[in-house]
């Protein structure tokens, strides 16, 4: 059966939310308050990349928001050279910004939808890419994204991934709803906790994480881990 995406929110919709949110975004204090373990996350998706490949030299993260990951992978291999690709032009202005004064490599920044990107082959050490993948709709639109990935990393580089996800349980997917649920009352009440299920609901189209460990094999990623998983949020990757 044909999963129906015409109620989702549009790109230019998605879009608008962030460009009106940046400043949130650039503090991950507030701005990741809602993904469960961000910090942690962080943590061990940078750390993994440079345990991977210590001596990188080129970077890419996409949808890169305000520019938090790429600061803190600077912070374990200084002067990357990185790219950052970003659907809201304010975000990624806010992300150049920030990135600039944190290295002495250089910065590039793509503009655009991440299933247009055009880059390079074999090209990055390094790919993030941190609270993104979600919007993607079709299986077509995840394969795409994750081939061109593939084939943009060097031999032996390596992707990361932070995101939220879904469960192919519908009653596991119900237990970590709730249980999401409850984290997000304790920051806001009932009220906040709608709120964000409501734009969850409008605008993301998460998958599972046995999906995306599936795929990324499938396009050719020789090593798959998973790094952590709490709830419906989890951080993974893979090894060209």
């Amino acid at each position: 059966m044909k999963t129906e995406y015409s109620q989702k929110a549009t790109n230019d919709e998605i879009k608008s939310r962030f460009d009106n949110d940046v400043e949130r975004f650039s503090n991950l204090e507030s701005g990741q308050q809602t993904t469960v373990d961000a910090p942690l996350t962080m943590e061990l998706c940078t750390e993994a990349a440079k345990y991977i490949t210590p001596q990188a030299k080129e970077l890419l993260d996409i949808g890169c928001g305000a520019g938090n990951y790429t600061l803190k992978m600077l912070s374990k291999i200084p002067e990357l050279n990185c790219t950052l690709n970003d659907l809201s032009m304010p975000m990624l202005s806010k992300a150049k910004e920030r990135v600039s004064a944190n290295t002495k490599g250089t910065v590039t920044t793509i503009h655009d939808d991440m299933r247009n990107l055009d880059l390079p082959n074999n090209h990055f050490d390094i790919v993030l890419a941190a609270a993104t993948f979600h919007h993607l709709r079709t299986d077509q639109d995840w394969e795409l994204v994750f081939t061109k990935i593939y084939n943009a990393l060097k031999p032996g580089g390596s992707i990361w991934i932070s995101d939220l996800i879904t469960h192919d349980s519908a009653l596991i997917n119900k237990l970590f709803q709730d249980k999401y649920r409850a984290y997000l009352e304790t920051l806001g009440g009932p009220e906040y906790a709608q709120k964000v299920f409501d734009y969850i609901d409008y605008e993301d189209t998460p998958r599972s994480l046995g999906y995306q460990l599936n795929l990324l094999s499938k396009i050719g990623f020789k090593d798959v881990e998973v790094l952590h998983k709490n709830a419906c949020f989890a951080a993974f990757g893979g090894l060209k």
